[in-house]
């Protein structure tokens, strides 16, 4: 997108947006007074936060009069200096602020792109996107992007081409409330995740980057590290995303109309055959009755992601396990467990005290019949899924 740029019309834009700029700094006094420079071109409402530096960047600041400087000691990592500035923002009223690093990789001529966007899409988090394959772009860049970008799509549902691009804009008032406990380079994962989880709507901006050959690049990120700490990270929000994000935002959109669409869009697509549908329902329903009680969901969606198969009908079947059904697929799998066994079906353990002694009694015969009963079920219901969409789908052509 190419703008026709109006530095004062922007300017002034920026004002009115109550928008203002945080600059992150960690030992970049070679390049800190040029990014505050060209940063003031747009607008005054800079914020620096000195994350602990031991070279001379506190005195080259000390020459920007206008600039309001955050300093402290020792360093804590960028991502509890960014936690200091939009907490800092928020409190002195600004709406937005865009964060920009110190390192002159990022052009404050695309401030001007974010301003356009948020324009056309207020209160969102805008994210940078670089080109990556571009001259001198560190290799691991590319890795630990795609990487990044796999995660933050399987957590959110969003796809971004640049999930880790430092240059944004962040509507921080929208932003109260949320807990973040990272302070390294992965809280630009968790701002953005935790962010997307409250309704935030999240987009990127194509921006321009400028890296420097291998060796005069200042780059204070810790391959080993910092990639351990981010996967880290996203193993924790992938299971808060299974376990809470998902099912909430199931049951948030679960109406009529969405209940319609869903169906149309996962039963009744004629881009999968019946068969792959009818199967995913069999599999969905053998996962929520096999006894491992607190993982059924999840492991029902990592296996199907594995193996292909369409998660939301995976998903949807797993939740046969819901409290409700509870008191049924026990009695079902205790039955079937003395059957296999060949128990006594009158003894019941539901016509018994519930004592530690009589669940450990019965636990060999639930554990047993539960897998038996879950395949049983799997079929049966795999079975009339594929009987009932058939029928649907012939129903529909006629329509036709």
């Amino acid at each position: 997108m190419a703008l026709n740029i109006d530095i004062q019309l922007y300017k002034q834009k920026i004002v009115a947006l109550n928008c203002c700029v945080l600059i992150p700094t960690y030992n970049n006094a070679q390049t800190i007074e040029k990014v505050i420079t060209y940063v003031l071109i747009y607008t005054p409402n800079i914020i620096v936060i000195n994350d602990g530096s031991t070279d001379v960047t506190q005195e080259l600041l000390k020459k920007f009069a206008t600039i309001e400087v955050i300093s402290y000691s020792p360093n804590k990592g960028k991502g509890f200096a960014l936690r200091t500035g939009i907490k800092h923002a928020q409190l002195k009223g600004f709406r937005y602020a865009i964060s920009i690093d110190s390192d002159g990789q990022h052009f404050a001529d695309d401030i001007p792109r974010f301003i356009y966007k948020i324009e056309l899409a207020p209160d969102s988090l805008l994210v940078g996107a670089r080109n990556l394959h571009q001259e001198n772009m560190p290799k691991g860049n590319t890795f630990g992007n795609k990487f990044s970008n796999f995660w933050f799509r399987f957590q959110t549902g969003i796809n971004l081409p640049d999930t880790q691009s430092g240059y944004r804009l962040y509507p921080i008032q929208k932003m109260k409330g949320s807990r973040y406990f990272t302070s390294k380079y992965e809280f630009e994962i968790e701002v953005m995740v935790k962010a997307a989880w409250k309704g935030i709507n999240v987009e990127p901006v194509p921006v321009k980057v400028f890296y420097a050959e291998a060796g005069k690049r200042i780059s204070h990120f810790r391959p080993f590290k910092d990639f351990t700490r981010i996967s880290i990270l996203n193993t924790y929000l992938v299971i808060l995303a299974l376990l809470w994000y998902k099912p909430i935002h199931l049951i948030k959109n679960f109406n009529r109309k969405n209940i319609k669409a869903f169906m149309h869009k996962h039963f009744l697509d004629t881009n999968e055959p019946i068969i792959k549908k009818s199967l995913a329902v069999a599999f969905g329903v053998f996962m929520g009755i096999i006894p491992i009680w607190g993982y059924q969901f999840v492991a029902a969606l990592l296996l199907a992601h594995f193996m292909k198969m369409n998660k939301a009908i995976v998903g949807l079947a797993a939740n046969i396990s819901i409290p409700p059904m509870i008191p049924f697929l026990l009695y079902g799998s205790l039955k079937t467990g003395q059957l296999v066994l060949g128990e006594d079906l009158h003894d019941n353990i539901f016509n018994k005290t519930l004592t530690i002694e009589t669940m450990k009694q019965h636990l060999f015969e639930y554990v047993v019949g539960s897998i038996f009963f879950a395949v049983i079920m799997a079929i049966l219901l795999g079975i009339g899924s594929y009987i009932l969409l058939n029928f649907i789908w012939k129903k529909l052509i006629k329509e036709a």
